[in-house]
């Protein structure tokens, strides 16, 4: 008999935790959906794309633009010496459907990522295409260089707030490559490979 009362016993209490899970269930789903929030805030470092064409050769460079909001960048948040992502979030990535010349080092069709090694003014910096791809911006994979050339550097007449990548003086048969941001803008020359 203990043994029976027992058994109704629970069998009471597994039926009303289940009545209970199911009115809370019920009230959940009655309940009004919550208002959105409104629209997502803005990354603080985009998403950007630049992109041309050199002698049917489609080049994409895809990155993300930071910001200075207040800070100083070149020798500050970008140190002199060591190398730089070239932007924020994941690396910064380079696709050519054409055989490239870019400065002096040549860049067969592919998927690249890119960095910078910026120096002090009067310094040139030096552009560095990786054969590493899928990662994010740091840290830089040492070792897996296709190879580095050297930039042309020049001043801005004033403060640039986003860093921006860009393609200028484009021609059928060649194109510069330009990183600018603060009042730092360096660049390099990129032809197709013949």
């Amino acid at each position: 008999m203990r043994i029976l009362a027992r058994w109704c016993t629970l069998a009471l209490a597994f039926t009303s935790v289940a009545a209970l899970g199911a009115s809370a269930q019920m009230s959940s789903m009655d309940a009004p959906a919550k208002q959105d929030a409104g629209p997502a805030k803005p990354l603080a470092s985009p998403a950007a794309i630049a992109e041309t064409t050199v002698d049917g050769a489609k080049i994409t460079i895809h990155y993300n633009s930071p910001a200075m909001r207040g800070r100083t960048i070149m020798g500050g948040l970008v140190p002199y010496g060591q190398v730089w992502r070239t932007g924020a979030n994941p690396a910064t990535t380079l696709v050519t459907t054409g055989n490239l010349k870019i400065g002096s080092l040549t860049v067969p069709a592919g998927t690249y990522t890119l960095f910078t090694l910026p120096a002090a003014p009067g310094t040139p910096w030096q552009l560095i295409v990786s054969k590493k791809t899928g990662e994010w911006g740091i840290p830089y994979p040492a070792g897996n260089d296709l190879g580095r050339t050297p930039m042309h550097g020049a001043t801005l007449p004033g403060p640039q707030e986003s860093m921006t990548i860009s393609f200028e003086k484009t021609t059928k048969h060649s194109t510069e490559l330009h990183i600018k941001w603060e009042t730092t803008d360096e660049s390099v020359k990129i032809e197709a490979a013949k």
